[in-house]
């Protein structure tokens, strides 16, 4: 039952409440979370190597032309006053790309180590969790209902993007172990993440944002495991083939989770995390 209707001097601060449950920006981690989580991040890296190579671009003129795109999906984004599929999964899209792109910008136009890359950045993604828990005492996702956690949270996604691509590559051409391996080691390490949640009472949040990261290389690894020639170790459907396949996945879930609204984050979670913070 609702607690407002059992007890009528709540109303203001219930009203409050409400007010802030509405203001949640992403969506409830749900299995559609996860499907369309890699989904972006195969596009991520996919997407970008088509801009670049096959059209033509160049790193330089890819990068500008989807940052420019980024910065107008999340203008929208935090002008919106609650979560909504379509925009929110346009700015993943997004931001997967540019996190790709600027991994690319510092290992092919500037000759940095792709070490020096996966190192910098996940330093970097620390320093962002760090600040963010500093000020809002939680990383949970399950309350993005300020503009300055909003913020926190994007700038860890981009992070997290840039990182994975690093990590990928590293694994992938660095170290020589190939895609499919890659895949098989990404995929392993997310299956070890889970069974320490499940059984080994790992932190939800913690999970979460591991999980979270490795979903990067291991949609990175996929996306050039079906895009590269099979001479590479990959399935030869090239750039082209597998963005619009993975584009077109991705659109088909957002429009049923728009209809359905099954990946809302649920008031009482809101208010649980809420209390948990201010406790």
């Amino acid at each position: 039952m609702n607690t407002l209707a059992q007890d009528p001097s709540l109303l203001a601060s219930g009203q409050k409440s409400l007010a802030r449950r509405m203001l949640n920006k992403v969506p409830e981690v749900t299995l559609y979370f996860w499907i369309i989580k890699i989904l972006c991040t195969t596009v991520g890296e996919t997407a970008a190597d088509y801009l670049n190579v096959d059209l033509g671009f160049g790193l330089t003129n890819t990068t500008y032309a989807v940052g420019a795109l980024l910065i107008v999906a999340l203008a929208f984004q935090f002008r919106s006053n609650r979560y909504v599929p379509g925009i929110y999964w346009t700015a993943v899209v997004l931001i997967s790309v540019v996190g790709t792109l600027i991994t690319d910008n510092l290992v092919d136009n500037m000759g940095v180590a792709l070490q020096t890359t996966t190192i910098g950045f996940s330093l970097a993604l620390a320093a962002t969790f760090a600040a963010w828990y500093a000020v809002e005492r939680t990383l949970s996702i399950h309350s993005i209902i300020t503009i300055r956690r909003e913020a926190f949270y994007w700038l860890a996604i981009l992070f997290t993007f840039a990182l994975g691509t690093s990590a990928g590559d590293l694994i992938a051409e660095t170290y020589g172990l190939g895609f499919f391996v890659s895949v098989l080691i990404f995929a392993a390490a997310i299956a070890l993440v889970t069974l320490a949640h499940f059984r080994f009472k790992l932190g939800a949040i913690t999970a979460f944002w591991l999980a979270y990261i490795l979903t990067r290389p291991l949609g990175a690894s996929i996306g050039d495991w079906m895009s590269q020639p099979t001479g590479n170790g990959g399935l030869g459907l090239g750039t082209t083939g597998t963005s619009f396949i993975f584009l077109a996945a991705i659109l088909s879930l957002v429009v049923y989770l728009q209809i359905t609204k099954k990946d809302q984050t649920p008031p009482e979670l809101i208010e649980a995390e809420e209390a948990a913070v201010t406790a």
